[in-house]
């Protein structure tokens, strides 16, 4: 009896080695490594093996704190961009799907609590400066550039009430200059000198200091 003796690779192919593997994180840690170093943005190791924490400069948040983390087969990035909102959360749902429509490799996601993130993941072996230099470009057009546009859609009523209660005591409003149109002669302002903010814990990411945390 005639019997083929090729072997099937189906039945013959063997996991790729784990040095393999393992060279193919390393290679990739070194490029985030040397990517960060030459851009001059602070980072430390996070919590995980390979995870990159890093603080990345921003114009309407003052920062934005950002995970990568390489893996074996794909390497992730999250970023924290607003709390969960205060009011109008089909308009902002609906206004994070429309972008999502055209965000490449990342997308807007809401966690258990409600709070926005951004977040996606790249082939570990596709990670090279420029792959990194582009989502990183993304994460702070998702989480910085569209800060003010998130703050109207879901906190206005929250920020109407600090901007009365700031003009009320005469205090600085440097923060929520970039919202003047929408809050100046709110129609809270006869009621701030009793109001108290109730924004919750203030916070440095937010113009008017109260956003929760940021990573």
């Amino acid at each position: 009896m005639v019997t083929d003796a090729t072997p099937n690779p189906e039945l013959t192919s063997e996991p790729e080695p784990e040095s393999s593997t393992e060279a193919l994180v390393e290679r990739a840690e070194a490029t985030v490594t040397a990517y960060l170093t030459d851009a001059e943005i602070p980072w430390e190791s996070g919590a995980r093996p390979g995870e990159f924490v890093l603080t990345l400069p921003g114009e309407r948040k003052l920062r934005v704190v950002t995970s990568l983390l390489v893996g074996p087969v794909h390497t992730s990035v999250s970023a924290f961009v607003i709390r969960n909102p205060d009011e109008n959360h089909a308009g902002v749902y609906r206004w994070l799907l429309r972008r999502n429509l055209r965000m490449p490799l990342l997308a807007y996601a809401v966690d258990a609590s409600g709070d926005v993130w951004v977040r996606g993941q790249v082939p570990t072996g596709a990670v090279d400066a420029a792959l990194v230099d582009q989502v990183l470009g993304i994460v702070l057009e998702a989480a910085d550039a569209s800060f003010n546009e998130l703050l109207v859609l879901g906190f206005l009523t929250s920020m109407k009430r600090e901007w009365a209660w700031r003009v009320s005591r005469g205090e600085s409003l440097a923060n929520l200059e970039a919202f003047r149109s929408l809050l100046e002669g709110s129609e809270l302002e006869d009621e701030a000198a009793e109001a108290v903010p109730a924004m919750g814990e203030r916070d440095e990411d937010h113009p008017s200091g109260q956003l929760g945390p940021t990573g």
